[in-house]
């Protein structure tokens, strides 16, 4: 695509916000794009324009108008500035949509709500965009993203809504596919391809050695689903509890523990547990990529994670995982990489059965590395044929922009 003026793509999402998951994606589509299609002018409408803009070297928009969007409104001040920031939203979408030739959302749930989730946050800024790719002939394509069948009617509505008028749809599982298919989308055009963070490079495992090595384990700032409002403080207290006395129960026996994060949220939580613990085994990894996150579990033992994305940088670095699974998407993950049976719910934890699990993972750890490293030769080819897809988009746009 060289001829006449550069295709114009737009990337759209809670991108820069604290989210390594999310940021991972972004990464992922821009090395594709700068790797096949280096003409391509890329900007983003995103949650933290300044840190994307600073890690990624492209122009950002913030997402909202209103500053406070995800604050709680208690005042009729903030109140109104929320209601005013919806239609302001709406003007500002569609302009920036217009400059676009195609629009990437990369990856991300953006079709769920596994985590709590409100319908006028992000469903309605993804409901805006859709939108105005339909009604200005602006492709929006939903590339590798997740997606879960909700409940809650106004979030269902917005999230189908969206579905059905982007242009292009491809899913990160099965399970995403089949929960649109559920939820009145018609999917049958739609492929599903691995999570796009696996077209990340990933770091050499660690060489074996005679003595343990680390074992990572990666914490959530964990409150339930959309759906457990009501006992989200009860799953919590639960869930930290338990991770700490499997920790202790680590650093008890002599293990050096590396806690993980994924989310700027997360950092309490495992600052939190370290301080529980309070041994010298026990560290808090800093990290703010998926690079960082690959480089620890690469150089780890095992892991036991509980954010998609921490067991997705483990999987790919061939690491042998336990997955502290909050939704159906980190089952279908383990399913999809050989390790169905090495699951536990982060909503039903159980330090005893967790530490029984771990042992017979450590157990069978070279299988697994055999089965992780076939896996992930796999999960390459695969997502080839993902950039394949939607470089075709991209022509097929280009062209005819290109047409006289």
């Amino acid at each position: 695509m060289t001829a006449g003026s550069p295709l114009r793509v737009g990337v759209f999402g809670l991108l820069g916000s604290g989210n390594l998951g999310n940021d991972g994606s972004l990464e992922a589509v821009l090395g594709y794009l700068r790797a096949q299609h280096p003409e391509a002018v890329v900007d983003a409408l995103c949650g933290g324009p300044e840190n994307v803009s600073a890690r990624f070297g492209i122009p950002a928009t913030r997402l909202h108008w209103y500053r406070g969007e995800y604050r709680t409104a208690s005042r009729a001040g903030a109140v109104a500035g929320k209601g005013l920031g919806k239609l302001v939203d709406a003007v500002r979408t569609a302009v920036w949509v217009r400059r676009h030739d195609v629009v990437i959302v990369p990856g991300m749930g953006v079709l769920e709500a596994t985590l709590p989730l409100r319908p006028w946050g992000f469903p309605y800024a993804l409901f805006l965009l859709c939108a105005s790719g339909r009604l200005l002939g602006t492709p929006v394509a939903l590339v590798g993203v997740g997606a879960d069948t909700i409940r809650d009617r106004p979030v269902r509505a917005l999230v189908r809504r969206s579905a059905r008028l982007a242009a292009y749809r491809s899913y990160r599982d099965t399970l995403s596919r089949d929960a649109l298919r559920s939820m009145g989308v018609d999917t049958a055009r739609d492929k599903v391809f691995p999570d796009l963070a696996f077209a990340l490079p990933a770091p050499p495992p660690a060489e074996p050695g005679g003595l343990p090595g680390p074992v990572c384990v990666g914490v959530m700032d964990f409150h339930g689903g959309n759906d457990d409002r009501a006992r989200a403080a009860v799953l919590h207290r639960r869930y930290v509890d338990g991770v700490t006395r499997f920790v202790r129960v680590l650093a008890e026996e002599g293990r050096t523990v590396r806690l993980l994060t994924g989310d700027t949220c997360d950092t309490p939580v495992a600052a939190a547990i370290r301080d529980a613990v309070d041994s010298p085994l026990v560290s808090l990894a800093e990290v703010v990529s998926l690079a960082d996150l690959m480089k620890e579990t690469a150089a780890a033992d095992a892991v036991v994670a509980t954010r998609y994305h921490n067991l997705v940088c483990a999987l790919h670095t061939g690491t042998p995982t336990l997955a502290l699974g909050y939704a159906a998407k980190s089952r279908a993950l383990m399913d999809r990489m050989g390790l169905a049976a090495h699951s536990h719910p982060a909503g039903e934890l159980d330090a005893e059965r967790l530490l029984d699990q771990f042992r017979a993972l450590e157990k069978q750890a070279p299988d697994i590395r055999r089965t992780l490293a076939e896996r992930n030769e796999t999960v390459v080819r695969q997502l080839d044929a993902q950039w394949a897809e939607l470089t075709a988009l991209l022509t097929r746009t280009h062209t005819r922009r290109e047409a006289p």
